[in-house]
């Protein structure tokens, strides 16, 4: 009841807006619309066939899908922003900035092999974004984090130690403090950049849902609609001591620049973890056999929408 009610404050707020209610920029009134660019990483991108079905013709290989938060949100408030959607899975935060990428698609040998792989590469992200940008939406750093690796290993060392211990953490925890460094590092150049492109847009930084639960007792050993040999106290560590410190870094810079909010997703997404019921997360596979790797499904990213839509609205209000 209370996301109901907040969707219809958010779609009422605007309605009011495109009425004629107090608009920051006479140009964007005119129009009738904001140009907002959405940046950032499959958690954006959506990836995953549990968020949608790919819609580019032809495919870029960086698998867009249709139940993404920013098609959500262009779906919703469409009348009002004008959506440029940029993002693309696999995307590290040099991507967004400066650095061209080569999209990787659905190519995870060898658990599957994509047959339009390779993909040309696409431009850095920020080239979408110009002086005309009322709203910046990002959402990366888990793959300049190395995330993905990091699960990669700790599967590995769960499944040689039988579930025991926590030899991911005795192994990899001595560099988490240099990975979160370079991603402070790469963040708050990405946002010099992206103003010095669009100096009047806001940028919201997204964070990032909780992906294990607090209890990671929940979790199932080997069970690869989880996490799967990922042993219970590795998965503790990596929720206290990567993927919490990954959102603080990215809340942190966001608080250097004026122009730059921060969309939390880790609180309101608390109970909906990969080990969850009612999971917003898929785990390593979603059955019956499609190839997930941690990703949010549709029900995260229509939290997601939740939340980035209030920002934005609340920006332009």
């Amino acid at each position: 009841m209370a996301r109901f009610r907040s969707r219809l404050a958010l779609l009422g707020s605007a309605a009011a807006l495109t009425a004629g209610a107090a608009l920051p920029s006479q140009s964007a009134f005119a129009a009738g619309e904001y140009q907002w660019v959405a940046l950032g990483d499959s958690y954006t991108a959506g990836v995953i066939r549990a968020a949608g079905d790919t819609f580019e013709v032809p495919r870029d290989g960086c698998e867009r899908t249709d139940r993404s938060y920013p098609q959500v949100i262009d779906r919703d408030l469409g009348g009002l922003f004008d959506l440029t959607n940029v993002s693309c899975g696999a995307a590290a935060v040099d991507n967004v900035t400066d650095t061209a990428q080569e999209p990787i698609g659905r190519h995870f040998p060898p658990f599957s092999e994509d047959p339009d792989y390779p993909f040309p590469a696409v431009p850095p992200q920020s080239q979408a974004v110009d002086a005309q940008t009322d709203v910046i939406t990002v959402g990366v750093g888990g793959n300049t984090l190395g995330f993905a690796d990091l699960l990669t290993k700790c599967m590995t060392m769960g499944g040689e130690s039988a579930g025991e211990g926590t030899p991911c953490k005795d192994a990899l925890a001595g560099g988490i403090p240099a990975r979160l460094t370079k991603v402070r590092q790469d963040y708050d150049r990405m946002l010099t950049v992206l103003h010095d492109r669009a100096p009047e847009a806001k940028i919201l930084a997204v964070g990032y849902p909780t992906v294990i639960p607090d209890d990671a007792s929940k979790c199932t050993y080997g069970d690869l609609t989880q996490f799967g040999t990922i042993t219970h106290g590795d998965l503790a560590w990596l929720r206290k001591d990567v993927l919490e410190p990954l959102n603080q870094t990215i809340n942190a810079a966001t608080g250097t620049q004026d122009t730059a909010g921060f969309v939390d997703l880790y609180s309101s997404s608390r109970n909906h973890s990969v080990c969850d019921d009612a999971k917003w997360v898929e785990g390593i596979v979603t059955l019956p056999d499609q190839l997930s790797l941690v990703h949010p499904n549709a029900l995260g990213h229509r939290n997601a929408a939740d939340h980035v839509e209030e920002a934005m609205l609340n920006h332009i209000s």
